[in-house]
């Protein structure tokens, strides 16, 4: 049986080969939503500025089907083959849909072929996204040595809103640099064209890394819990309160990500000012993604979880009950910026947690499978659902209710979570049996 290179051994590259597949990906799936208004009316020409924007956005949406899909598909593929073929496949299919979109001539061009091929390519986006998650974390996880698989794992957040902070940034720069016309007609390919480029440097860096599948110690303790009958009922209980988290986290997620259209629509502030607050909500979670991965290591997974997510619980409805009556910007982006920080910490935890606690022969499958269910079904439905809300309702505090609804739930969920940090594993007794997938 092939053991895999000494945690300690594996190189800065090696790790930088998965952060940067991994943020170009979200980067990619991202960049569609900032520049849909342009990408609608290439498409989807109207004479109703509403009608094509609206059409973008149902292909934007387009691309959560086949999450799941990508999710079944090079997620088991991570545990049959290796973690490595997966993600350098995940790596090319995204670059694909990224030259597809950027060199896809528009309806004016080719007709009704146009949107037929951007759906296309915004299904094979949504695929490779989709089977990113569950190798890339579980390589993550397994390459790191066992103090630091926290902070190795928390790469995984950290990539994401580093990408929505690069992705904020060149839509930017190019609104600074090109006119409205230009911009409309050829500046958003840019966008896709940067992301381009890295594509074969990152396809080479993969082709590199060690495959981290196959660990014989970790192949020991799954045949003992096996032995032992534990194995089918931890795994299942694992699974089902993994959803359930990641499930919370996303309405959370999703619920923050509407700050922007919250600040414009609700708040009725300035343009600068509420795209200010993704910039302000992606680097604060950023920051808070790596310090979660540190405070996990350090404290275990689960009180750093329980902390902040009932802090985050008790914060929800007054930060925007605050917003909402005291309109000033530095306390919105302050606020909001608090919430990111918990949530960010919470969120870490928990995919952190999950991915250990799952046996490495099925490791990539469950974590890509879980959590492109939960981000398909929860992220695919919050911001129209709070929309909703607030025109129902009436009241601008409906966001609030539903988040602190879905934290009521993640924090009595996760009472019953298991710990799987190794800092608290060993500090048990000798002789006493821990959870079997804690590897």
């Amino acid at each position: 049986m092939t053991i895999s290179p000494s945690p300690k051994s594996i190189p800065a590259l090696h790790v930088l080969a998965i952060v940067l597949g991994n943020g170009l990906e979200f980067y990619d799936f991202l960049s569609y939503a900032i520049f849909a208004v342009y990408i609608g009316k290439t498409f989807f020409p109207s004479h109703e500025a509403s009608a094509n924007l609206i059409l973008s956005l149902a292909t934007f949406g387009v691309g959560f089907v086949t999450r799941p899909i990508g999710g079944i598909v090079l997620g088991i593929l991570g545990d049959r083959l290796g973690r490595k073929p997966a993600m350098i496949l995940s790596f090319i299919l995204i670059g694909v849909a990224m030259l597809g979109i950027a060199l896809t001539p528009g309806y004016a061009q080719i007709g009704l072929a146009a949107p037929i091929l951007l759906v296309c390519f915004r299904l094979v986006q949504g695929f490779a996204l989709g089977g990113e998650v569950g190798p890339s974390t579980a390589w993550l996880i397994e390459a790191a040595p066992p103090e630091r698989r926290g902070f190795y794992g928390s790469l995984q957040y950290a990539t994401q809103n580093t990408a929505i902070l690069v992705a904020s940034c060149v839509g930017l720069v190019l609104s600074i640099i090109l006119n409205a016309h230009d911009l409309a007609a050829w500046g958003w390919r840019i966008a896709f064209l940067l992301g381009v480029v890295i594509v074969p440097f990152g396809v080479l860096i993969r082709r590199r890394l060690p495959e981290t599948l196959h660990a014989a110690e970790d192949d020991v303790a799954v045949w003992e819990a096996q032995r032992d009958g534990r194995f089918g009922e931890s795994y299942a209980w694992v699974i089902v309160l993994s959803f359930v988290l990641l499930g919370c986290l996303t309405i959370g997620a999703y619920t923050i990500d509407y700050a922007t259209t919250f600040a414009l629509n609700t708040l009725h502030l300035a343009a600068g000012i509420a795209f200010g607050v993704t910039v302000v909500i992606s680097l604060a979670g950023l920051i808070a993604d790596c310090a979660g991965g540190l405070l996990g290591d350090r404290f275990g997974r689960k009180p750093v979880m329980m902390l902040c997510a009932s802090l985050l619980l008790v914060s929800i409805l007054p930060v925007f009950w605050t917003v909402t009556h005291v309109r000033s910007t530095l306390l919105l982006y302050v606020l909001m910026g608090s919430l990111s920080v918990l949530l960010e910490l919470t969120a870490v935890q928990v995919i952190v947690s999950f991915t250990e606690s799952v046996p490495v022969r099925v490791r990539s499958g469950t974590v890509a499978i879980v959590y492109a269910f939960a981000i398909s079904i929860f992220g695919g439905s919050t911001q129209f659902f709070v929309t909703w809300l607030i025109r129902e309702t009436g009241s601008p505090l409906a966001p609030g209710w539903l988040w602190t609804a879905a934290a009521f739930v993640f924090v009595t969920a996760a009472l019953a979570l298991a710990e799987s940090a190794p800092v608290k594993l060993c500090a048990r007794p000798v002789g006493m049996t821990t959870a079997p997938a804690a590897v």
